[in-house]
């Protein structure tokens, strides 16, 4: 058996285009266009990767984007003071602040300084509380909120399913539990959250449905550690060192794939699986914040 491959880039195409299309209409209806702020401290190379993807994409879905740059040092104060004006700036719906911050830096005080109508992180506790109480009419948490799109559009259904989960993260895995678990489409599944304490833990990824690996493990879940027909989602993302390629790295997830895919009914791969998705659904948080301001 081989699995049927899940392509991110293509659904995170589909989600994209439908952004565009939605903040064409809202800027030709209403004179509105979405902003988004990303502030980045230091010169971490990752992460000014990742904000530069972000800025990009706001270009092509027509989307306005404002790049803040910090150096290394910036003190807590005036970054807290940035994201106030941001607060306050009407043309800026969507606030992000790019992790991980630098050590002098509180991301606890950054998170609950950023206003929960602009926090299209969806980290902010009481954007965070809604999800868990089961309220998904505001911001949802990205990575996790793509995910569910990935299984729906691959026609994969969640309700009745047994979904366990790799990695307790306030970033992906309990917000996933918390999206399995709701009411409705993307929701009604029984979920099991596996993490570095459990014991005998490929004794609850044999029993499951759909496994979502989310541990920062190179290769970690392995063929024998499935059932047969089993939906994987990577959301694993680990620079291994490969002296054969030309940087003498490359990436993999958390998910021996090549064995794995042939014993899964679906899976998706790194790169190409939920990485674009993120991206997708933080623009998608971005054009909500719009809508929800609209109703202030």
């Amino acid at each position: 058996m081989s699995a049927i491959i899940i392509d991110g880039k293509a659904i995170a195409a589909k989600v994209n285009a439908e952004t565009a299309a939605e903040t064409e209409k809202l800027v030709r209806e209403k004179g509105v266009r979405p902003g988004l702020a990303v502030i980045l401290a230091g010169e971490d190379p990752a992460s000014q990767v990742y904000v530069s993807r972000k800025v990009k994409m706001c270009g092509e879905l027509g989307i306005d984007s404002r790049k803040i740059l910090l150096p290394a040092d910036v003190s807590q104060d005036t970054l807290l003071g940035i994201i106030r004006d941001l607060n306050n700036d009407p043309a800026i719906h969507g606030i992000l602040v790019q992790s991980p911050a630098p050590k002098q830096i509180s991301e606890q005080a950054v998170v609950r300084a950023i206003d929960p109508r602009k926090d299209v992180d969806c980290f902010h506790p009481e954007n965070v509380g809604k999800v868990f109480l089961g309220d998904l009419s505001g911001f949802l948490p990205c990575t996790p909120w793509g995910i569910s799109v990935l299984l729906a559009e691959s026609g994969i259904s969640t309700a009745g399913k047994h979904a366990v989960i790799l990695g307790r993260s306030a970033i992906v895995g309990r917000p996933m539990a918390a999206l399995l678990l709701a009411k409705g489409a993307g929701g009604d599944a029984t979920v099991t959250i596996c993490h570095s304490r459990t014991k005998d833990l490929a004794s609850f990824t044999r029993q499951a449905d759909i496994v979502i690996a989310a541990l920062g493990i190179p290769r970690f879940l392995k063929a024998d550690m499935i059932r047969e027909g089993a939906v994987v989602v990577d959301v694993g993302i680990n620079r291994i060192p490969a002296p054969e390629t030309k940087t003498g790295s490359r990436l993999v997830g958390d998910v021996d794939y090549e064995p794995v895919a042939e014993k899964a009914g679906a899976i998706t791969p790194v790169p190409g699986g939920v990485g674009p998705m993120t991206i997708a659904m933080l623009m998608k948080n971005t054009l909500r914040a719009v809508r929800m301001a609209e109703q202030d």
